[in-house]
């Protein structure tokens, strides 16, 4: 299928840059006798908006955690806006971490603060001495977050607490407490992991017009493979802590979701279970039953993925 490459170093679609924004070269990361990441390198071009999509336990997060920082890897580099992570600490490193916004599963909120406070406290990195509740933030940061919340369509909401929003509506602060950071990257994980389908639709598309109007680039991770296709650039899949797949989503139909989750299972028990799950929604028929083509689509690309590697 067009566009698609088994070389991880390789970078398609827009990520042609000379000088990406993120590059990840050859890193391996183990927890005990668990191998999160192995040999991975990846590069995203500013203003690139990219996927990482598979399964549980694929290594997205565990990557995302290293592009802010938070987990080194055991071997290879990592290199974020110019600036290698693993020489940074202390002061330099905050401030590396002030330029990269993180949307996270669980939204990870304070429920008793009203929701204006939740987002004032992605600027705390530029606030000196104590902070008394709102009266610790100067007026123009106060100004700011309540523009984020605007943007995110919260403003009337500023004042009451986090823990009576929505799902959703959660889920939008923490879009607009990234924000506060002024970022030039945007990381998420699983961002719609925890709403329903409808909630899900309308964050991926705020994500995207806010990242688009601001130059942001955009790496998230995903498991719903129809939201992949209709809102990234491009699709880095993921297995085993490894990619094996980076392709552009432009021209991708959902004829090619087989195809692509082959690439991402583990076991024909897996991917027995999202031809269920997507046999429908694929036009094949009775859930669970693809035709012949589709069947031999996929035969085809698993034997020949399988000689390559």
């Amino acid at each position: 299928m067009p566009g698609l490459t088994s070389n991880s170093s390789v970078t398609t679609g827009s990520g042609s840059a000379a000088e990406p924004v993120i590059d990840v070269r050859g890193i391996t990361k183990t927890f005990g006798e668990t191998t999160a990441l192995s040999d991975l390198s990846l590069t995203v071009a500013r203003g690139e908006i990219v996927v990482l999509l598979g399964l549980s336990g694929s290594g997205k997060s565990t990557l995302l955690r290293h592009l802010d920082g938070l987990d080194r890897p055991d071997s290879g580099t990592v290199t974020v806006l110019g600036a290698p992570l693993s020489g940074l600490k202390g002061r330099p490193l905050r401030a590396l971490r002030g330029q990269v916004g993180f949307v996270f599963q669980q939204f990870e909120l304070v429920g008793s603060l009203t929701v204006l406070e939740n987002v004032l406290t992605g600027a705390l990195f530029r606030v000196r001495g104590p902070r008394l509740g709102l009266w610790g933030y100067r007026r123009e940061l106060k100004l700011a977050a309540l523009g984020h919340l605007d943007r995110v369509g919260l403003l009337a909401q500023a004042y009451q607490r986090a823990d009576t929003l929505s799902g959703g509506q959660q889920q939008r602060v923490g879009i607009a407490r990234a924000l506060m950071q002024n970022p030039r990257i945007l990381l998420a994980d699983e961002p719609v992991a925890s709403l329903d389908p409808e909630s899900s639709a309308q964050v991926m598309a705020l994500i995207r017009e806010i990242a688009i109007d601001s130059g942001l680039t955009v790496v998230c991770s995903l498991h719903q493979v129809d939201l992949a296709l209709s809102w990234g650039d491009r699709i880095v899949g993921l297995r085993h802590g490894q990619v094996v797949l980076d392709t552009a989503t432009q021209g991708l139909s959902k004829q090619n979701v087989m195809e692509i989750y082959g690439r991402v299972t583990t076991s024909t028990g897996e991917l027995d279970a999202i031809e269920t799950e997507l046999g429908t929604e694929l036009g094949t028929g009775e859930a669970g039953e693809p035709d012949e083509q589709s069947e031999l689509d996929l035969a085809t690309s698993s034997s020949a993925w399988d000689n390559r590697r």
